[in-house]
């Protein structure tokens, strides 16, 4: 796999999935720009796969808006990863609108912002790649989850069509969808299952694994591998596709 003389710009890079999709980037050869919110993951990152990174709050619209002129300034993009999202639980009637918008703004709608500024530069190149970091529950529906399940279905949904739009383009656009993966979101979902149960928080851990037949968490690795993949000049008919990286939990 060779990404040289490739620009990927990675959301969410500091850290858990994120990190890991920058670090195999970087390793295929690609320059990676990293953002996120947290400065401090961020150089850390950024200073051991020799990275550039850029403070961004997606969760604004003026921010992805700044983002987008920040990156531009450095390098065209050739490789964009939408990976940065937020995931919250409540049941139907504590799912408010501010929870929705919120989810929504972060994990749909900056990812297609995103994908529409980075890729007429992809177009006129002839070559991109577009991996927006989905979830099995974007093909899936779990309790608790409505406006999490929405975002990610609909980010499943836009990678389809967009993808019969840039058929043609020498750009490509997949949706990888992990399960529960080994990453503070995890230990965040633990640490909420814990205080709502008799559960220690290495139970809740070991309940999220048992939900996959392989009975375990996936490694960031395991995602950043299939990431770096599809960005392979051989992996050029992989198109406006879902793929799910699970253990088995989900089966479409």
């Amino acid at each position: 796999m060779q990404l040289s003389g490739r620009v990927a710009l990675v959301t969410g890079g500091g850290r858990g999935i994120g990190r890991a999709i920058a670090v195999r980037l970087a390793e295929a050869g690609a320059r990676v720009i990293i953002t996120g919110r947290t400065a401090a993951e961020l150089d850390a990152t950024a200073a051991a796969i020799g990275a550039t990174a850029v403070i961004a709050d997606l969760a604004s619209r003026a921010g992805g808006d700044a983002l987008v002129e920040q990156v531009r300034a450095i390098a065209r993009v050739d490789i964009l990863v939408n990976n940065a999202g937020i995931a919250e639980s409540a049941s139907l009637e504590r799912t408010d609108d501010a929870m929705w918008d919120r989810i929504m703004e972060l994990n749909a709608t900056a990812p297609f912002r995103l994908t529409r500024a980075f890729t007429p530069a992809m177009v006129a190149a002839g070559w991109g790649r577009i991996v927006n970091i989905s979830s099995n529950a974007g093909v899936s529906g779990y309790g608790y989850t409505a406006a999490y399940c929405a975002s990610k279905h609909a980010l499943v949904g836009a990678t389809r069509a967009l993808a019969i739009d840039l058929a043609r383009t020498g750009v490509t656009i997949n949706a990888v969808c992990p399960g529960w993966v080994a990453t503070r979101m995890v230990d965040e979902a633990a640490a909420r299952i814990a205080a709502k149960t008799a559960r220690s928080e290495d139970d809740a851990k070991a309940a999220l694994a048992a939900m996959t037949p392989q009975r375990r968490l996936i490694e960031p690795e395991e995602v950043a591998h299939t990431v770096a993949m599809l960005c392979d000049h051989q992996a050029r008919g992989i198109h406006g596709q879902t793929i799910v990286i699970d253990g088995g939990q989900v089966l479409k």
